[in-house]
């Protein structure tokens, strides 16, 4: 390697350091992201052209088609992604980054298999890659509505940690015997493509923010171990960077919902079946309107929105921003309640309210805000769900019991803006809607935060 690549890669991988930092914050985000793939675009252009080989013009001109046509579709589907297909879009760019180290894994496999080393190296690669495939594809098609939240596979556990054993001897043994078997290669594929669908397909969908971060960090470990493949320090620390994060961020999603890796992966939350607008043992539900909701609001001191999947359904992010501006102006104090799982991916609702420009220093966590709700006079939750149901505090039956959840109920009125009584992501009922404090605003969010608004200025 050049004095002068190594400096490139340096650069580069000071620039995914910084960058990373800086999406740590809404301000900064943006800046970190356009930092980061600058010393990306960096490191590719090092690459491709700093090198001792000879290389045919073909290949230049292949390189630089496959490069065009994958930009031009990346940037097309990032421009035109809807906040709410964001979750979507994220399980995509893990499943290609799973899909590109598997196939480097297929080809290098018959030409780099000197030494016990490199044979280790490309079928972790490819198993990995594999499972991060076909996994993120299962958790897209969930996300977006294709597959059933819940599937059920009889005897899951057993069958599944079969297909591991089996896929973990089959590799260890191409490991032992070395040489090239087209047999063994593609069986092995085929396992790990099998057991990344069978991994995630029985995962419920409140265990979803869970399984993207999971899937983002085996896309960084695949791409770290094709960077020792290749002795390519960018790849590496890159693989790294993404891997730890989406560790660490596995584990935080975890923590916040309160399940252990291993029950999200062996087990998930269960529907009920029993969803009604009067569930006789819970009570009956208390209809609003959004003037009488507008005028609760409007004489209060203290007012919390509790942010939820529905409100990035309905794209109402800016009339929200709107209503807390109005209430503001009014001098009623607004902030905003961010639970950690709140929508379909860690961090959903804090990039969804930036967007519409909220004060970033509005946004409260959860363990900061709860304490706040004893002495807060309305709280108006907006397609939130599982992350505000009291059953998680009061029912040792409930399947979320034990999840940290806002304490909503705390609050002198509570008005929650829902299309329906429809179960949450979770599929249970909530016991927060037939609380004596609360009031349900039915409809659209968009439309029902547009009436709340025009009531307050005509107030």
């Amino acid at each position: 390697m050049s004095v002068l690549l190594s400096v490139i890669y340096l650069i580069a991988t000071v620039t995914f350091v910084v960058g990373l930092n800086k999406l740590g914050h809404p301000e900064t985000a943006k800046k970190g992201n356009l930092i980061a793939a600058a010393g990306m675009g960096l490191a590719i252009i090092g690459t491709i052209f700093i090198h001792d080989l000879q290389v045919p013009i073909i290949i230049y001109i292949l390189i630089g088609a496959a490069i065009l046509i994958g930009s031009i579709i990346g940037w097309l589907i990032a421009v035109k992604v809807e906040m709410t297909k964001m979750p979507e879009l994220v399980s995509l760019f893990n499943g290609f980054g799973g899909a590109s180290a598997t196939l480097i894994g297929v080809v290098e496999f018959s030409k780099n298999v000197d030494s016990t080393m490199q044979a280790t190296t490309i079928v972790s690669g490819i198993v990995i890659g594999a499972i991060t495939f076909s996994g993120s594809l299962i958790a897209w098609g969930k996300l977006n509505g294709s597959l059933k939240s819940v599937i059920k596979i009889p005897q899951y556990n057993i069958v599944n940690n079969l297909v591991f054993i089996s896929i973990i001897a089959l590799a260890a043994y191409m490991v032992a015997i070395g040489g090239y078997n087209p047999l063994f290669l593609y069986g092995l594929l085929a396992g790990g493509l099998v057991y990344g669908i069978l991994f995630v397909l029985p995962i419920g969908g409140a265990d979803m923010p869970v399984v993207i971060s999971l899937l983002n960090s085996l896309t960084g470990i695949a791409a770290a171990i094709t960077g020792i493949l290749y002795d390519n320090m960018v790849m590496l620390v890159g693989g790294i960077l993404v891997g730890s994060a989406g560790i660490i961020l596995t584990i935080a999603m975890c923590k916040a919902m309160n399940r252990t890796l291993s029950s999200v992966i062996f087990g998930s939350f269960t529907a009920t079946n029993d969803i009604s607008g009067a569930n006789k043992s819970l009570g009956t539900i208390k209809k609003t309107n959004a003037s009488d909701a507008a005028i609760m609001m409007n004489y209060a001191s203290n007012v919390i929105i509790v942010p939820g999947y529905g409100l990035a359904v309905a794209q109402a992010q800016h009339v929200i921003h709107e209503l807390e501006e109005i209430l503001t102006t009014k001098g009623v104090n607004v902030k905003y309640a961010i639970h950690p799982v709140a929508g379909r991916m860690p961090g959903h609702m804090n990039v969804l309210l930036a967007e519409s420009n909220v004060d970033y220093g509005l946004l409260v966590e959860m363990d900061d805000i709860n304490p706040q709700f004893n002495n807060t006079d309305v709280v108006l939750v907006v397609g939130a769900n599982d992350v505000v149901n009291p059953a998680a505090h009061n029912d040792p039956a409930s399947p979320i019991y034990g999840m940290p959840i806002l304490d909503v109920e705390n609050a002198k009125h509570i008005v929650v803006n829902k299309r329906s009584m429809n179960a949450g992501y979770a599929g249970i009922e909530n016991e927060l809607f037939y609380n004596s404090k609360t009031a349900m605003l039915f409809g659209d969010a968009k439309a029902a935060l547009t009436d709340l608004v025009s009531e307050l200025k005509n107030m």
